[in-house]
């Protein structure tokens, strides 16, 4: 993974923000991340992110790019021959959370319209499909500007249908090794 971090402070910083110039402008760009987290990880998070204190506003801007986060459940099996949940995956092809003066967190994608929507608790979302690469291949050079995100959409629904079956075929021998633990394919 890249991850690029800027953060501006003083006269310069006054493009961003009137209050980045007393404050700071954060910049960070996350490009092709891969993690796996435990959802209890998540469900922890919540006395970290509680402060007694209100945290002084800093104008910010995260860019997300080519992530993939995968939430696994390490929650105790209620049954115990269950073959458990199924992962969860969160593909994000480009999204971008601003923090303005008022402190609110603003979601946007690549593509998406210029009004954004202010949130209150971070969240991801995908993004329209109608992102551009960063490095179009040699091949897709011919093709028409229209054909590209078309594609890029066939391709995402295949790797999701790809994705499902092999987690049909992981279920389906897990089912079968707990009445033959010695089965081999």
């Amino acid at each position: 993974p890249e991850v690029c971090l800027r953060l501006e402070v003083g006269p310069n910083a006054a493009v961003h923000s009137p209050l980045a110039v007393q404050n700071g402008f954060l910049h960070m760009l996350v490009h092709s991340y891969t993690a796996e987290l435990f959802m209890s990880f998540l469900t922890n998070l919540g006395p970290f992110l509680e402060d007694e204190i209100i945290p002084e506003v800093i104008p910010m801007e995260i860019e997300v790019v080519d992530a993939k986060i995968t939430l696994k459940d390490d929650s105790p099996r209620v049954y115990p021959t269950s073959p458990g949940p199924v992962p969860i995956t969160l593909a994000v092809d480009h999204v971008i959370v601003k923090r303005r003066d008022d402190g609110v967190f603003y979601l946007t994608g690549e593509g998406s319209p210029k009004q954004e929507k202010p949130v209150s608790v971070l969240q991801e979302q995908k993004a329209p499909a109608e992102c551009v690469l960063a490095a179009p291949a040699a091949g897709t050079r011919g093709l028409q500007l229209k054909e590209v995100p078309e594609l890029q959409r066939e391709l995402q629904t295949m790797k999701i249908a790809l994705a499902e079956a092999n987690m049909d075929k992981a279920r389906l021998l897990q089912e079968i090794r707990k009445y033959n633990p010695l089965f081999q394919l």
